[in-house]
Formats: C-alpha cells, sequence, structure tokens
C-alpha cells in the first residue's frame, strides 16, 4: 500500500469520500494513486504539461495500479479538462503567481469546479487576495512541515458558476493587506494550529532580519522601508502574541477537564 509524506496526507484528508478529483501538475501521481487505492475518489485525473512528469506517473501506476485504466492527461492547467468533470481540482507545489495563471485562464472553466485545493509554494498573499477579489470562499486551511519549510494549504469552493470579479474596493484591499490578512490567514489562528506559533515566528525573525540588513547597508533614503518593515513586525509579535495566549487558554481548558 502507497504511503504518502506528510504534505500529501494533509492534502489528501481534505477530500471527501467520493470526490472525483484532478491533480494538476501531478508530477509523480502519488496523490491520486493513494485516494483511489483509499476507495476515496473512484474517479481521478492525472494531468501535467510535461511528458516527463507523466512518464514517472505511468510508472508508478503500473506499480501500484496495474489493473486499472487510469485517466493521464497533457497539457497546461485546467485546459484538459471538461468544464465540471471533477468535483474537486488539486493545484499543489507551485508558485501562488503560477496557480493564479491558470485560475484566470478561462473563468467560466475555472467556475465550473466546486472546490480546490491549493498548496502554493510562494505568493500566498497574492493567491489569497486574488481568491477574495474574485468571490471565492476559503473554508479552511492547513499548515503542515516539510523538511525545512511549513506549507500552507488553502481549501476554497466556488459559490456560482458566474465568473466576475467582485465589487471590492482597493481600500478594502489596502486595508486587508495592512493587517496581512491576506499573509497570515485568521483560520489558522481560530483554528490554533500547532504550527502557526513557529509560522508566525520565522516571520518575525525574517524581518527583523530584514530591517538589519537595511540598518547595515543602507542609506537615508530606506527610512521608509524601515518604518514599514517595523510596522509588520509590530503586527506579526501581536498576531503571534494571539496565537499564544489562545494556546495557552486552550492548555487550560484541558487541564480544567
Amino acid at each position: 500500500m502507497l504511503k504518502l509524506p506528510n504534505r500529501l496526507l494533509t492534502i489528501a484528508g481534505c477530500i471527501e469520500q467520493g470526490e472525483a478529483i484532478a491533480d494538476i501538475g501531478t508530477d509523480h501521481g502519488l496523490l491520486p494513486i493513494f485516494l483511489y487505492q483509499q476507495g476515496i475518489s473512484s474517479k481521478i485525473i492525472l494531468s501535467d504539461n510535461k511528458e516527463g512528469p507523466l512518464e514517472k506517473a505511468r510508472r508508478n501506476l503500473f506499480t501500484y495500479l496495474p489493473d486499472e485504466n487510469i485517466d493521464i492527461r497533457l497539457g497546461n492547467g485546467l485546459i484538459p479538462l471538461d468544464y465540471g468533470e471533477v468535483n474537486t481540482v488539486i493545484i499543489a507545489g507551485m508558485g501562488g503567481r503560477l496557480i493564479i495563471d491558470i485560475l484566470e485562464e478561462d473563468h467560466q472553466k475555472t467556475r465550473s469546479f466546486g472546490k480546490y485545493i491549493l498548496q502554493p509554494r510562494n505568493a500566498q498573499d497574492k493567491l489569497r487576495m486574488w481568491l477574495f477579489r474574485h468571490g471565492f470562499t476559503i473554508v479552511d486551511e492547513h499548515l503542515v512541515r516539510e523538511r525545512h519549510h511549513i506549507c500552507e494549504i488553502i481549501i476554497a469552493t466556488t459559490n456560482s458558476y458566474t465568473f466576475q470579479r467582485q465589487h471590492v474596493s482597493k481600500e478594502q484591499i489596502k486595508s486587508k493587506e495592512a493587517e496581512l490578512a491576506f499573509e497570515v490567514s485568521s483560520l489558522l489562528l481560530y483554528k490554533q494550529d500547532q504550527l502557526v506559533k513557529e509560522f508566525l515566528e520565522r516571520k518575525i525573525l525574517k524581518e527583523k532580519h530584514i530591517i538589519q540588513e537595511i540598518l547595515v547597508k543602507g542609506g537615508g533614503k530606506d527610512l521608509k522601508r524601515i518604518i514599514e518593515s517595523k510596522n509588520r513586525l509590530e503586527k506579526l509579535q501581536i498576531l503571534f502574541d494571539q496565537a499564544t495566549d489562545s494556546a495557552v487558554q486552550k492548555q487550560e481548558d484541558l487541564n480544567g477537564d
């Protein structure tokens, strides 16, 4: 039986029984193979824009599902899919901007799938902002450790089959950006995710390093950057303190029980 690394296992846990899935940029195909093996998804589509990864997926299919006729497709993004033919689209292990490009390619097709599981390697804030502007609902988020990294997994649903940008003002966007709402998900804080404190601590250390670098190398023209970084640092510290207080309260509640 196939075993998955934690990142892919966490994504697999976001799939409900009976959901048909498409794995975009499937690479080795291990995630959809696992979902099929476990009887979670009886319909899986493995898609990639390069023959090399698909060949790896074919070899894994031969190893783990030798008697099954599994759907493998070559093409960019959502192009290989028919409108609405799966419940859930998985796009994992790509940059956030590339994921946005994929979702932007065909607005009506993007809306025809009810659920997306997205795991951006970077530009997570840009992806959340795009989802917000286009009327998607982020229903859940997870953090998962992968070697030296903490990966962010976003589960988003579409609200209608008519793709249109929400009437979101620049002021709303700026306000959310200023409060780091696109960078640090409130869901992770609300859920008291076990990695959220470390996740925030890493951001705090990175911001401190940026400030130190500017002070050492920069001049007077970098005053604005220092002010911006110090403002970010202050807000990150507030979020970290909130996460710490929540963790303490949770432990006290458990001890009380």
